[in-house]
């Protein structure tokens, strides 16, 4: 019998997995990968751009993963960085015309995954769903940041 932080664990890495399958058969579409698709909804909800900083925040990705993210979709056309000395870590980020179609179409699917997961639910059920989720993260991230206390 699994112990309960192995069926939680289990089941959070399983759906992680299939987020990560259906983001990279979305994106193969586009000659992408599939790690392209959170970086590309992100911009979209700022039209206005975003630093190579605030993609680190929005995304919680470190530095270096957003630098190789961002320099792979400015090489195929997805993103463009602005301001003077462009590629530096404070340079303004913006979807271009096919970003922006490809942002979309990631959007649209995910609103059609989520439709269709969500049927197997009521509105009630969803909620509460939502709200432990966000107790667990919550409380997850406390013991990440203060440690775990000693069992007496």
């Amino acid at each position: 019998m699994l112990s309960r932080f192995q069926q939680f664990s289990f089941v959070i890495s399983e759906i992680n997995r299939h987020i990560q399958k259906i983001e990279r058969d979305e994106m193969i579409k586009y000659g992408c990968k599939g790690a392209f698709a959170q970086y590309l909804v992100a911009l979209l909800s700022h039209p206005e751009g975003l630093t190579a900083a605030r993609l680190c925040e929005l995304c919680d990705k470190d530095k270096a993963a957003v630098s190789r993210i961002v320099s792979e979709m400015q090489e195929k056309g997805l993103v463009i960085r602005s301001r003077e000395n462009a590629r530096t870590y404070n340079a303004l980020i913006q979807l271009t015309n096919e970003g922006r179609k490809a942002a979309e179409h990631v959007c649209l699917k995910a609103r059609a995954a989520v439709k269709a997961v969500g049927s197997v639910m009521s509105d009630e059920e969803r909620r509460v769903l939502y709200s432990l989720l966000d107790t667990i993260a919550g409380e997850l991230q406390k013991l990440s940041d203060e440690g775990i206390p000693d069992e007496n």
